[in-house]
């Protein structure tokens, strides 16, 4: 559509060389593994979140087999919610009906996944702000996959917990919840409860704040 029928450059989409830069890839990373990292040792620390004996097996192993497969699964979900139907939304009706719209999709997106609730689902929408947060942000859909990667991955790999309900390779050891499942996303994994919420409204006021400076 992009190329053949609109005719635009890749940059309209965030997908220009300049937008896959090593300071734009970190940055995203930064801000979405930060902002879950956060919530999380959050939770350790108060006792929301407990350790808990995982399977035998390689820590390495587990966590190449777990990050090949989420960096793929993460830029398809970009690609499909902020690429190029988030140009083309944002053209009709404005960056923040593009926000709300996209967020949308990517809730519903989720709702098929292990243990969802209404809860999960609202969350996994504010997640769908934060991503196209660091996209407008940065002007990067490659940043917002690094973001969305870095998210998934420190629960995934670091903490061996679940990722949106699934429960992926947790050699020697996973994080379970240990509070109410509204705080601390229960079965969903971390990043389902009001703690990981709160994190994101914490990036989102980062990124909202970085993009005013800029914009004056």
């Amino acid at each position: 559509m992009l190329r053949s029928i609109d005719v635009r450059p890749w940059r309209d989409v965030g997908l220009a060389r300049s937008a896959a830069s090593p300071g734009l890839l970190a940055a995203g990373w930064c801000v979405g593994g930060g902002a879950i990292a956060a919530a999380s040792l959050a939770m350790l620390g108060t006792g929301l979140l407990r350790v808990a004996p995982g399977t035998e097996g390689s820590w390495l192993g587990a966590a190449t087999r777990v990050t090949l497969f989420l960096a793929p699964a993460a830029l398809v979900e970009e690609v499909m919610c902020r690429g190029y139907l988030f140009t083309t939304v944002r053209a009709r009706i404005g960056t923040r009906g593009a926000v709300l719209a996209t967020s949308a999709l990517f809730g519903v997106l989720h709702a098929l996944n292990p243990g969802a609730t209404v809860e999960s689902m609202l969350i996994v929408t504010l997640a769908g702000v934060f991503l196209a947060a660091v996209r407008v942000a940065y002007n990067s859909l490659y940043a917002a996959w690094s973001a969305h990667l870095a998210w998934n991955w420190v629960m995934a790999v670091p903490l061996h917990a679940p990722v949106s309900g699934l429960q992926l390779e947790h050699p020697g050891y996973r994080i379970v919840s240990a509070g109410p499942a509204w705080v601390t996303g229960g079965a969903w994994g971390p990043e389902g409860g009001l703690i990981a919420a709160l994190g994101m409204m914490g990036g989102l006021a980062y990124l909202y704040t970085r993009h005013r400076r800029e914009e004056s």
